[in-house]
């Protein structure tokens, strides 16, 4: 691969401690290219207001703006229609959108949710809130020591109290990619009126996503690891499932009419979508989506395939270092231990080294305990990473080797 976008992204020009800052952290938030900064400042400076309900030109050509994004982020997951498109604020909230709005309105005591055992808390805490609320019961999907989901233990979970199965797409803390649509076909066929959840907080960024294809009825990601900004995320619905959906928030903007005795509600996506709405967060995640799309998936997903197998066979040469990312399936994600360091010890020499890493339990405390662990180190790819950030690793971990013996 000879394309090199490094250069798109202003953080990465600067030094880190005196070194090449080598970016290795953006499973938790990817840095943000030029385009999308240049989008989200011409709104700040030029053309800025409220939207939806001014009637002056600027709200109006903003209003227009903000909703072509809605299309857009339709057309980039292949939704039949922008009315299935939720602005929400990240992932977490989208979940907790669906627990609470579908979940409190179509689940009783004794209903079953499906999750799996690799989940981030986000899809973990939400479902044991309604658990603990209304009385449905949690079931769990265990993982196998090559870091994949059971299919078969998660087979025998189905049963005719089983009415939604909540998972992710790809695994943050191992990279694991899990297969869904399988997933949601042995649910579906078992009884096609559950509900599949796709949480693509990790997939939408390495990889096209067909949300027809997948056959799922919710699919949620955050924007701030598309190389967009914070605050704004999607949530996509089938229609028929949206509406059957109350309010989830009220407030201004969801409203048809509102009286002290009643208060009807728009149609979805607006009914979900209480006040002030994160006008350049939306505009910024438009801009990320034209710019991944400039660069294609095909060279993304080439340029990973190149990265992991480089980094793969670099890291496994390291004496002591245990790799956890080792699903046959997996995206551009290292988790790791090295015997005798702790990884937070890791990742300070590292940053002393000018890369950046993430160590912990990437909110998946459930996953940890799994393999008996309290944290790994987590190098993880984007589309501007090259051989250089692996080198850079690598050298890193051998001062960390020097170090601890």
């Amino acid at each position: 691969m000879t394309r090199n976008y490094r250069a798109d992204f202003p953080v990465l020009s600067q030094e880190m401690n005196g070194k090449r800052l080598a970016f290795l952290d953006s499973g938790a938030s990817a840095q943000k290219p030029v385009q999308v900064i240049e989008a989200m400042d011409r709104v700040l400076n030029t053309g800025y207001s409220n939207i939806h309900r001014g009637l002056y030109a600027i709200s109006q050509n903003l209003t227009a703006e903000y909703e072509a994004v809605r299309q857009k982020v339709a057309d980039f997951i292949g939704a039949y229609s922008d009315k299935e498109i939720v602005f929400t604020r990240n992932t977490t909230d989208a979940i907790n959108l669906i627990a609470q709005s579908w979940g409190r309105a179509h689940l009783q005591r004794g209903d079953e949710v499906i999750i799996s055992e690799m989940e981030h808390h986000a899809n973990i805490v939400p479902w044991q809130l309604l658990r603990d609320q209304i009385g449905i019961e949690l079931k769990i999907i265990p993982v196998k020591d090559d870091a994949t989901l059971d299919l078969d233990a998660y087979k025998t979970l189905l049963s005719n109290k089983t009415k939604l199965i909540s998972v992710v797409h790809i695994s943050n803390a191992l990279g694991t990619i899990n297969p869904v649509q399988d997933i949601v076909k042995i649910a579906k066929d078992f009884n096609a009126y559950i509900k599949l959840l796709i949480d693509g907080s990790q997939s939408i960024v390495h990889m096209p996503i067909d949300v027809k294809a997948l056959g799922a009825d919710f699919f949620v990601f955050t924007g701030h690891k598309l190389y967009g900004p914070t605050g704004i995320g999607a949530l996509w619905g089938r229609m028929d499932v949206l509406e059957t959906m109350p309010p989830y928030q009220g407030g201004g903007d969801m409203i048809e009419h509102v009286s002290f005795e009643k208060t009807t509600y728009k149609e979805p996506p607006f009914r979900f979508e209480a006040g002030t709405p994160p006008i350049v967060e939306v505009i910024g995640l438009g801009a990320a989506i034209d710019y991944v799309r400039s660069v294609g998936f095909e060279y993304i997903l080439e340029h990973e395939k190149e990265l992991i197998a480089y980094g793969q066979e670099r890291l496994s040469k390291i004496e002591g270092l245990n790799l956890y990312s080792r699903a046959p399936q997996r995206a551009g994600i290292f988790s790791f231990t090295i015997d005798g360091t702790h990884p937070s010890d890791v990742g300070m020499i590292l940053d002393q080294s000018g890369v950046c890493v993430r160590t912990g339990h990437h909110c998946c405390m459930p996953l940890m305990q799994r393999f008996s662990l309290d944290a790994t180190v987590r190098a993880s790819l984007g589309l501007y990473n090259d051989k250089d950030d692996i080198d850079q690793l690598i050298e890193g971990l051998y001062k960390v080797k020097d170090l601890f013996g």
